[in-house]
């Protein structure tokens, strides 16, 4: 290829560094999320424990995807994956939200304990 990469789909490069970025973006942000759980024993909560095991596994399900997606041979592979990882994540993020909306229900009565007290 004139741009000498081993791709043979020119856009998954681009799309590879694109989502790397992302990556490096989401890592940070979870890396500050780690750290202020840590700073305060206020917020080691079940909630932000499972909000913070979401963020890793889909941080990792991101990576997935640009490791496959870099690997498209033509469009028509491109879309394929891309449509997979939608799907996949659609799905992930409606069950997230469910158990993260059924642990904060739990937790509120607590909450409000620690605020009257």
């Amino acid at each position: 290829m004139a741009n000498g990469s081993d791709s043979p789909f020119p856009l998954s490069e681009m799309m590879t560094q694109g989502f790397e970025q992302t990556r490096k973006a989401m890592a940070s942000y979870l890396d500050f999320f780690q750290k202020n759980i840590k700073a305060s024993p206020l917020l080691e909560t079940d909630l932000n424990k499972k909000m913070k095991t979401y963020m890793e596994q889909n941080i990792a399900a991101a990576s997935e995807f640009a490791q496959k997606v870099s690997k498209a041979k033509d469009l028509q592979d491109f879309w394929r994956i891309q449509t997979e990882f939608m799907q996949a994540q659609w799905k992930a993020f409606t069950e997230q939200m469910k158990d993260l909306g059924e642990t904060a229900a739990k937790s509120a009565p607590n909450v409000m304990k620690g605020l009257s007290s």
